[in-house]
């Protein structure tokens, strides 16, 4: 009698029939669809399996930060929170530059970065704040959070939907990241002269809710920013320059919480004075 033709690739059958091919655990692309995303190669439109991990490594990084900071900031731990922030802006500003520099661009990597972002600087500050100063005042203090939470929603929706046609060069109100750490460096700095808890006076928590509230506006505002995007850090530059690099780093170790906290409110007050000079003009 003939036998019948084995199948020279068992596993195949295996795999067919819905069977792990390891024979223990069940395979993960059963539990979890792969990701298929359409781009244009050539002007055709193909569809690509998979994610890009090295862009998403430091936007991943950016979430967990934006995380730890919420943590730190119930346990009542204000210097760590804000270096978290701190920590989740560095990661932020290089997802974006790596993927661009590394071609590693993707749809899905635009969405988990805003994501990550409306955590990290969005509702991570706010509970920062809230729990440093904000809590005491009852409703007017977490009114002024929802405000920054919302407008910090606002603005990466409002982002999100322009970035095809915005001007790279400048963004239309203030960017989270930025707003996120003038409202980390004012807890920090308040933390070190001991502002915390029974110690802190009613009237600065009044006014760090009016800032809170206030940061919130300017990120939906018309005002302008400077996005540094066109700083190319391929090429070549003056030797001076480093210098200068070097003379801010060596400034901002004098004392970190301040210089951050002057350098980022001047940073979110030259959008309204670069539109009153331009009105003028």
């Amino acid at each position: 009698m003939n036998k019948p033709e084995q199948d020279p690739n068992p596993e195949r059958e295996k795999r067919e029939e819905g069977q792990p091919s390891g024979g223990v655990a069940p395979r993960l692309d059963m539990l979890v669809d792969e990701h298929e995303e359409e781009i244009s190669v050539d002007g055709r439109t193909v569809r690509r399996q998979g994610i890009y991990l090295l862009p998403n490594l430091f936007t991943t990084g950016a979430l967990f930060a934006g995380f730890y900071a919420v943590i730190a900031a119930l346990r009542g731990d204000f210097e760590s929170a804000p270096i978290a922030i701190l920590f989740a802006l560095v990661f932020d500003g290089l997802d974006g530059r790596i993927a661009r520099l590394t071609n590693t661009s993707s749809k899905f990597g635009a969405e988990y970065d805003s994501l990550s972002d409306m955590v990290s600087f969005g509702v991570a500050p706010a509970l920062v704040m809230f729990s440093w100063a904000l809590g005491d005042l009852g409703k007017f203090g977490w009114s002024a959070a929802f405000i920054y939470v919302a407008c910090a929603a606002l603005r990466l929706a409002r982002f999100n939907t322009q970035i095809d046609t915005a001007d790279k060069n400048y963004f239309t109100g203030l960017a989270s990241p930025a707003a996120a750490c003038v409202i980390v460096s004012t807890v920090w700095v308040c933390h070190d002269l001991g502002w915390v808890g029974e110690n802190l006076p009613y009237e600065v928590s009044v006014l760090v809710a009016l800032l809170t509230a206030t940061l919130g506006f300017l990120m939906i505002a018309n005002f302008p920013y400077y996005s540094f995007k066109g700083i190319d850090f391929r090429g070549r530059v003056p030797f001076v320059v480093m210098i200068a690099v070097v003379l801010i780093f060596g400034l901002v170790t004098v004392d970190p919480p301040r210089i951050l906290l002057i350098a980022f409110l001047a940073y979110a007050a030259s959008g309204p004075i670069m539109s009153v000079v331009k009105r003028r003009r």
